[in-house]
């Protein structure tokens, strides 16, 4: 399921902004399913819970707060260093090499970023495993954002003022369409990363995401052929 990108819409992007878990990487790998084990594991070994009773407390931070590690800092002040070393602390190998995605984001012109509420180093292995770390410009992590993460307005400004990004002449690109909401507003053009087929492991979050629908100028379920098609269109 993909719409087709609109050549006029991406003649003048001269920025490529990439979310990075479930976006560069397919939700069937299901990467992210480690990283999350592992923030329920810490929220059980911080306050004393079971497993069940700590996945509880891990959401409901989540969803009060953006992340589980803003909500952890807020109610417990924890030490993020200590807990982004702990969650990511992950096998990377789940993740298959995708030279077709590679030779996508090569083929853009202009800049290209990745923009994670995780951190550089995790962003870093996941890309180096991919096989796409060499064709970014930066990452700007949930550190560089001062541990704010999205989707707070002040993170998206922070990176673009960082960037001197021009949100008009930019296009981002993420899993989750409330993530998109403030780059839509700034002026972006906003692509929404889905599993292939809309799958069933995805139905919980489209549901919470339908809000924002109007926040999305396109819908992919498949990123490498989405970009290849913008750079076609403009060569």
């Amino acid at each position: 399921m993909t719409d087709a990108p609109d050549p006029t819409r991406f003649a003048h992007v001269s920025d490529w902004v990439f979310d990075l878990d479930n976006t560069l990487y397919p939700r069937r790998t299901d990467l992210f399913s480690q990283i999350d084990q592992r923030m329920t594991s810490y929220v059980a070994t911080l306050l004393g819970l079971s497993a069940p009773e700590a996945r509880l407390v891990q959401k409901e931070l989540y969803r009060e707060h953006g992340t589980t590690l803003a909500g952890l800092m807020a109610r417990h002040n924890i030490d993020p260093d200590d807990f982004l070393e702990k969650v990511h602390d992950i096998d990377y190998t789940w993740l298959v090499p995708d030279p077709a995605l590679g030779a996508a984001i090569h083929q853009l012109p202009g800049r290209k970023f990745i923009f994670t509420n995780g951190d550089r180093r995790h962003a870093e292995r996941t890309a180096r495993q991919l096989g796409i770390l060499d064709h970014f410009d930066d990452i700007f992590d949930i550190v560089a954002a001062g541990l704010t993460p999205k989707p707070a307005r002040s993170t998206y400004e922070k990176f673009a003022a960082l960037h001197r990004l021009d949100a008009p002449n930019a296009v981002m690109f993420e899993d989750l369409a409330r993530n998109l909401v403030v780059p839509k507003a700034l002026g972006m053009t906003t692509v929404l990363i889905v599993p292939n087929n809309l799958e069933d492991t995805y139905s919980e979050i489209w549901e919470r995401d339908e809000n924002f629908d109007d926040e999305v100028d396109y819908v992919t379920d498949d990123l490498a052929s989405f970009l290849t098609a913008v750079a076609t269109a403009r060569t």
